[in-house]
């Protein structure tokens, strides 16, 4: 039995976002071909032969799917989201959510627009005689938000927004126009476009665009996805593959910290700490001639104030390390 994984391209693979590289690494799992910044299209899990692995683009990763061209991949909900929206599709499953790559789909225009939501920028633009164009890399997910919009609705009624993909035209709404983009969305407004609609972690770089944000389509983050394909073996394999990889990215909230401690006062540590809850479930005791070592897991939030406090219990020789993988 051979299970298919598509790994995400691009953010989802940096260094600085999400590094699922890494991820895989610190799940124990030996990855070859997919470096950040050094991918393959066909990566090799050296050490779980089961895994047949490719490089695929988040935006390709839910149609792979669907066509059972993959059986499990890792991409953001938005993009799932954004393949299945219209048709109803939901053969698409999520096995699990891997708490990284958060993002926000937002719609956002210049800085200097006086409008402060979308229903506000529609109903101030109910006399325009020129077509609202909006740039996006998510045309669906576009469309169905801005006709829920009360703004859009009380305008244009049950019309649909052209949507526009490169020769495709779909819609009866010519004044409100749906353009795909392929990627650096923002930079759509500088060349005429009214508004975008893109993801972004922090907003930095639409603050650097001169860009604010008016309204807030979904939150997104990264999870291991299954196709129609992914049953029976391959989805007992796939929920496997997740507990793993979820216990890698759990593992990133905690500290694993030892310290010494006086015989006589161990006990009174071990009591102070389940107290304060320091420890995920209690702490492990080595007993030696003088001094005992104390060992916990803490969150990672919690560890400057369980600091000072094992201080003054007399703790020394107080070691601090990170978690690879926390399962429980």
């Amino acid at each position: 039995m051979k299970i298919v994984l598509g790994l995400p391209k691009g953010s989802l693979n940096n260094v600085n976002r999400g590094n699922t590289y890494r991820l895989f690494k610190d799940a124990g799992y030996e990855v070859k071909g997919y470096e950040p910044g050094r991918e393959e299209n066909e990566i090799e899990i050296t050490n779980d032969p089961e895994i047949k692995a490719y490089l695929t683009r988040p935006q390709s990763a839910p149609v792979e799917l669907n066509r059972e061209m993959l059986d499990i991949a890792i991409i953001g909900e938005d993009w799932v989201r954004e393949e299945s929206i219209n048709s109803g599709d939901e053969s698409i499953k999520k096995i699990g959510d891997l708490d990284y790559g958060q993002t926000r789909l937002i719609v956002a225009l210049p800085r200097e627009e006086p409008y402060t939501s979308l229903e506000d920028f529609f109903l101030k633009n109910a006399d325009r005689n020129t077509p609202i164009l909006c740039f996006t890399e998510y045309p669906n997910l576009t469309r169905d938000f801005f006709m829920n919009n009360p703004g859009y609705r009380e305008l244009f009624g049950d019309s649909r927004p052209v949507v526009q993909i490169r020769g495709l035209r779909d819609g009866d709404n010519e004044m409100v126009q749906i353009i795909n983009s392929d990627g650096a969305t923002e930079v759509y407004i500088a060349k005429g476009a009214d508004l975008i609609v893109d993801n972004t972690q922090t907003g930095s770089s639409l603050r650097k665009a001169g860009l604010k944000i008016i309204d807030t389509i979904m939150e997104s983050s990264a999870g291991l996805y299954a196709g129609p394909s992914c049953t029976g073996e391959k989805l007992e394999k796939a929920e496997m593959i997740f507990k793993q990889l979820y216990g890698a990215t759990k593992a990133r909230n905690y500290f694993d910290v030892k310290f010494n401690i006086a015989n006589h006062r161990a006990e009174d540590v071990v009591e102070f700490l389940m107290k304060m809850e320091y420890c995920s479930d209690e702490p492990t005791v080595v007993p030696g001639g003088e001094f005992s070592q104390i060992n916990v897991l803490i969150d990672k939030r919690r560890f400057p104030e369980m600091l000072e406090e094992i201080k003054g219990f007399g703790a020394s020789a107080i070691v601090r390390e990170n978690v690879k993988q926390y399962i429980r």
